[in-house]
């Protein structure tokens, strides 16, 4: 049995016998009994589908893709392993991203680091793990790492990332690729022509191809089209000062529905436009066409990940509004206050049941802003209800915290009836172990 907005859950979610939702073929019910709650759990069938899918629909157009997950929407070690179990390559943005990499044995030579603000101690914890690529994100890097590359005796591969100055219309605190931004050395102002030509002649260093990335999540296809013919523009122009582009980078920021009214473009949308436009361009500048390299993150984790809930206190202010308060919130999901993220959910244990009120789902912690989802219908809900919010794989965890010192909660992987702890739930001594008394 299905329901309504099962295209937002992962692609093992149904509602069994009993009237309950079961994902990975468990019942999430007894999933919260045996693990507590808040619980995330996430679906290895549609993991390990989602990177097949990008894969199949990216090489299948081009041949020479490599698909890189955005480890920044969520990694540890079980996560990473399924990465590397798929042939997939590894995009790290921190030291502990990296250090999580290596952990499970990540092939270096398929990783890549990006950061607006790489540490030299990153950095040369990069150089020891022999990473396969550093994407370069300003001046002081460059020298800094053709600096700390010449001390270890090696030539470091890199990537220049670039703003080309395309607004891909998301949310302003996700857009990346516009001048105004932290991130990428702006085209327009010249500092990305200086910068390739920096990069060429760095003794340490070897050039080997550009990277953008607009923001995310991108429900437009256009942005991309726009953003390819002007980076290639850019490097057709460069190829007389040294530049090779033998690697050539759009970024990700590819959507997943959040709601259903918001559906995302099929990933074979996605790489249709790509690809149609990195083969064009390239054909018409006059360019060795490069490996293709694009960067999912919420797109393989988002729909795999689902956040289980269980209701507590319940408000009800008569013309006004009805709290349903959960064990969770914005130390689990910091979305919602952040960006104002739109999510939907489900009672867990009885998905059958029909909607039969408009309730405002706020979580436990002391901040006015702590909701999840404001006025959803759901069916008639009591203290000890469980509350399942789907596309809550990506971000939600990895945004995470200890606020008002709530541990952070448990976390599953489930696949043909089976679910497997791969993350405990942090118990209070946890939080105090780096405290000196």
């Amino acid at each position: 049995m299905t329901f309504p907005n099962a295209s937002l859950f992962p692609e093992t979610a149904s509602v069994n016998a009993a009237g309950r939702l079961e994902i990975g073929g468990c019942d999430t019910a007894d999933l919260a009994v045996e693990f507590g709650t808040p619980l995330y759990l996430f679906d290895e069938d549609t993991l390990r589908g989602m990177c097949r899918e990008f894969v199949g629909e990216f090489t299948r157009r081009y041949d020479n893709t490599r698909v890189a997950y955005a480890a920044k929407a969520f990694l540890n070690p079980a996560i990473a392993i399924v990465i590397k179990d798929e042939d997939l390559a590894l995009d790290v943005v921190s030291g502990g991203e990296l250090a999580v990499a290596a952990a499970v044995d990540f092939p270096p030579d398929r990783v890549y680091f990006h950061g607006n603000n790489k540490t030299p101690d990153e950095l040369r914890m990069a150089l020891d793990f022999g990473i396969g690529r550093v994407v370069v994100d300003g001046f002081s890097e460059l020298q800094l790492l053709d600096s700390l590359a010449r001390e270890k005796g090696v030539v470091q591969d890199v990537m220049l990332r670039l703003s080309p100055g395309v607004d891909p219309h998301t949310h302003a605190h996700t857009t990346t690729g516009t001048l105004d931004s932290k991130f990428g050395i702006p085209i327009e102002t010249g500092d990305a022509a200086r910068a390739v030509h920096d990069a060429v002649r760095a003794p340490n260093l070897k050039l080997i191809g550009l990277h953008f990335h607009l923001g995310s999540p991108i429900f437009e296809l256009e942005p991309y089209s726009i953003a390819i013919d002007t980076v290639l523009t850019f490097a057709a122009e460069l190829v007389r000062d040294g530049l090779e582009l033998e690697e050539f980078s759009p970024g990700g920021g590819f959507a997943i529905g959040y709601v259903t009214e918001q559906p995302p473009p099929p990933i074979a949308d996605y790489a249709e436009v790509i690809t149609s436009m990195l083969k064009r361009r390239c054909d018409d500048l006059g360019l060795a066409r490069p490996r293709l390299v694009v960067e999912p993150g919420r797109s393989i984790v988002g729909r795999a990940g689902v956040a289980l809930y269980t209701v507590g206190a319940i408000k009800d202010i008569p013309g006004v509004r009805k709290y349903v308060s959960l064990d969770g919130g914005m130390g689990d999901n910091i979305r919602p206050a952040l960006y104002g993220a739109e999510y939907e959910a489900v009672l867990a244990n009885r998905t059958s049941d029909g909607p039969k009120e408009t309730v405002t789902l706020a979580g436990k912690f002391c901040e006015s802003g702590d909701f999840l989802i404001r006025d959803i219908a759901l069916p008639s809900l009591a203290s000890g209800d469980l509350v399942a919010m789907p596309s809550s794989g990506a971000y939600a965890p990895a945004m995470a915290s200890n606020y008002n010192l709530n541990p952070r909660p448990a976390m599953v992987m489930v696949k043909d009836g089976t679910a497997r702890l791969i993350r405990r739930r942090e118990s209070y001594k946890d939080m105090m172990l780096s405290d000196i008394f």
